[in-house]
């Protein structure tokens, strides 16, 4: 049954049938005016759990789906949890709070499947069972948060009523609005310190009048902050300003003195339009110029602008795998593509004769090769370029065939061009590493017509979200190979 509020649909006692894509639940409905009989309506919600009888607001109609929220929990589902967070509901993070983790395990083996099968029309073996995390909170070592001098205005709080220091906010962007924070007291995503730096940082601004980044007229000294996390205790804090001001060293020298575990202490002032810090200079202001993380006897420097997977311990579940998958026996010229720091492919070194790696970050190159260096890694060589620019036939011709491909591209995947090269190589054995199943299947299909995917296994880096790593063994048809 349906009824018609005063600036929506309301859809009552909808029964939740399962997970779907983006961290949404799916139910079939019909709305007033369709045809009781015939076929119903996908809907999505948001924050829902299979089993729930809801009382649904539609936000969104469109031919073929509908997308809405709950307005009224009837019923909740034997399989709904209580959500440990606070701020459930209104950060867009940590989505799946109120499902069991074997479920959103289930949904991401699922997943996988949908996307590989569905997107890519790929001819798939069995899915291995996925790869749960050990920790499901503070599995993250990298967060950021950023500073709003109006940030977001809860419902039961009133605008008028707030001054000027109480609407600053240090948090995480609200869904999809780039000028919106949600101000956060306390993140279950990273372990301590992370908390207590956020709270006080926030405080000794508001104390000392530094003024908060207005993300709309992209001015204020306040802008962001990264904290950086490793196993065992070092921290790296990398202070962001949009703009010199001579209270940027009096607030380093506050926070230095307040916590003293802070390994490595860097600020950057960004006076761009955007957060990126690729192209800004970080300046070390106090500590060590990195921190370290250890992984199977290798040890691995990160910097500021360092890429390292942001589960550390997961990090060595999904490069266990890929090593597997790669089935090395010690003669093999191995190309690492999107190496990052290069941990892959230092990873992966000990069971090769050479290694390759392709990273488009010149920084994380040279990380690359001090990691490798310090790890007493003579096989591994590292260059820096865009991967389209960079691997070319001559490229190719110059350090030798790969006989075996690794590639953990970006959430967009491989430019064309890059798969027409790593066609040509012809390599025996193609590990195919991504954070985003949809984008690999893309590419897989391209592949796929001289390589037969052998395996698949996925891998779960980040409890209660809908995200999902994916490694995919492809293997050089034999037809091809004569």
């Amino acid at each position: 049954m349906g009824k018609r509020g005063k600036l929506n649909l309301v859809l009552e006692n909808v029964t939740i049938e399962n997970v779907a894509a983006e961290g949404k639940a799916i139910a079939h409905v019909h709305i007033p005016g369709d045809d009781p009989d015939g076929p119903k309506r996908v809907i999505f919600v948001e924050f829902a759990v299979p089993g729930d009888v809801v009382d649904i607001i539609v936000t969104r109609k469109k031919k073929s789906f509908l997308e809405g929220r709950i307005a009224k929990l009837n019923t909740p589902s034997e399989h709904r949890l209580e959500p440990f967070c606070k701020h459930f509901g209104t950060c867009g993070g940590c989505r799946w709070q109120p499902l069991p983790y074997e479920l959103q395990l289930a949904a991401k083996q699922r997943q996988v499947y949908d996307q590989l099968t569905r997107i890519g029309h790929l001819h798939i073996p069995g899915i291995s069972p996925i790869i749960g995390s050990d920790k499901i909170r503070e599995y993250r070592n990298k967060l950021e948060f950023t500073a709003s001098d109006r940030r977001w205005i809860l419902p039961d709080e009133e605008p008028e009523g707030l001054t000027d220091d109480e609407r600053k906010g240090l948090g995480f962007h609200v869904g999809k609005f780039f000028d919106k924070v949600l101000d956060i007291e306390h993140c279950y995503l990273q372990p301590e310190p992370s908390n207590a730096i956020r709270l006080f940082v926030k405080k000794y601004a508001i104390e000392n009048g530094i003024s908060f980044y207005n993300l709309r007229e992209n001015h204020g000294v306040f802008r962001n902050m990264f904290v950086r996390t490793t196993d065992d205790g070092q921290v790296m804090l990398i202070m962001c300003f949009g703009e010199d001001s001579p209270a940027i060293f009096p607030m380093l020298d506050a926070i230095a003195a307040e916590f003293p575990q802070i390994t490595s202490l860097y600020y950057v002032i960004n006076t761009k339009c955007n957060d990126s810090m690729g192209d800004q200079e970080c300046i070390l202001y106090k500590g060590e110029e990195a921190i370290y993380e250890h992984m199977e006897g290798l040890r691995f420097k990160i910097g500021p602008k360092s890429f390292y997977q942001t589960n550390t311990g997961q990090a060595l579940k999904l490069y266990t795998v890929a090593r597997d998958f790669a089935a090395l026996s010690g003669r093999e010229t191995v190309y690492d593509l999107y190496t990052g720091t290069g941990t892959i492919a230092q990873f992966v070194s000990g069971r090769a004769a050479r290694v390759i790696g392709i990273e488009y970050v010149p920084e994380a190159i040279a990380d690359a090769r001090v990691n490798a260096a310090c790890n007493g890694i003579e096989n591994c060589e590292f260059f820096a370029g865009d991967m389209k620019d960079i691997l070319t036939p001559a490229f190719i011709d110059e350090h030798g065939r790969p006989d075996v491909v690794i590639v953990d591209p970006p959430r967009a995947g491989m430019h064309p061009d890059v798969v027409k090269t790593i066609l040509a190589a012809a390599p025996e054995r193609i590990v195919y590493v991504s954070c985003n199943p949809a984008s690999q299947a893309r590419d897989l299909e391209v592949l796929e017509q001289d390589y037969d995917i052998t395996a698949v296994q996925p891998v779960d880096m980040f409890p209660h979200t809908q995200h999902v790593e994916n490694v995919c063994l492809l293997v050089r048809k034999a037809d091809v190979n004569s």
